[in-house]
């Protein structure tokens, strides 16, 4: 029977996520914390790896693909120069970083393409990423997080497409108070007059071969467009004012007063 992990162990690892010291019983109820966990989540996981491939014979991670593990320990053991060998949590560290350089490149990679109009990752597209990276942007940083999903609970069934309903739902969600029929119609012109100039930004940053920055930060301001980051701050705004006021619902007079370009 496999012995369970230590409780010095658990403590020691548990002490990377706080900075409080851990007692002697909090570690030993941690191991049995981390058991049963175990206990709920190794069943599901082979469930889901035999739906997911009823031929296999070995426990996968059903939700996603993973870097091959022997192959990217093989490849490490390569390329160390002043150690013997690689260990299990170097193999995975190397896999967490390698899959998160991934991740953030196709992002980028597909936000250039988003630019172009096009449905399809090109090499023109990630050579654009791959220059940046080579002039010293940290993707990673300058890249825009998702929304949170309060955004897409607010917006409904139809996310990411503005209607007057929807707009009304985000205000009820974001602002907490109503919005008048006015307000919604100066907000949808207001918001397409900063999509028109951001993407004439990002056209024009193309053109001239403006910095890097300049032309991730424009990508970054038609993300946050296009997954109504912007509306949602401009709805909390006018809700700020409008209540700065004294009054019960957003209209049209907290609108016009809005910085349109504020972060």
């Amino acid at each position: 029977m496999a012995k369970p992990w230590s409780a010095s162990h658990i403590g020691f690892l548990a002490g990377e996520f706080t900075e409080l010291r851990i007692s002697a019983d909090v570690k030993e109820q941690l191991v049995k914390l981390m058991l049963a966990e175990l206990d709920r989540l190794v069943p599901t996981m082979e469930d889901e790896t035999i739906e997911n491939h009823p031929e296999r014979k070995t426990l996968d991670d059903p939700q996603r693909t993973r870097l091959n593990y022997n192959r990217t320990r093989e490849l490490m053991i390569e390329r160390i120069s002043k150690l013997e060998s690689v260990g299990s949590a170097a193999v995975q560290r190397g896999i967490d970083d390698l899959e998160t350089f991934l991740s953030t490149t196709i992002r980028a990679a597909s936000e250039a393409a988003a630019v172009d109009r096009v449905g399809t990752i090109k090499p023109r597209h990630l050579q654009k990423v791959v220059k940046l990276q080579d002039d010293g942007v940290d993707i990673a940083k300058v890249m825009p997080s998702p929304e949170d999903d309060s955004l897409s609970e607010a917006m409904g069934s139809g996310a990411n497409v503005l209607t007057p309903t929807s707009l009304r739902r985000m205000a009820k969600q974001f602002a907490e108070m109503p919005v008048t029929d006015a307000a919604i119609e100066e907000l949808l012109a207001l918001y397409y007059d900063v999509v028109e100039q951001t993407e004439a930004g990002i056209r024009e940053s193309i053109m001239l071969g403006n910095s890097a920055e300049g032309f991730i930060q424009r990508l970054s301001e038609m993300k946050s467009l296009m997954m109504l980051g912007w509306m949602k701050r401009m709805l909390k705004r006018s809700g700020e004012y409008a209540r700065e006021r004294g009054y019960k619902r957003i209209d049209i007079e907290q609108v016009v007063h809005l910085d349109a370009f504020q972060i």
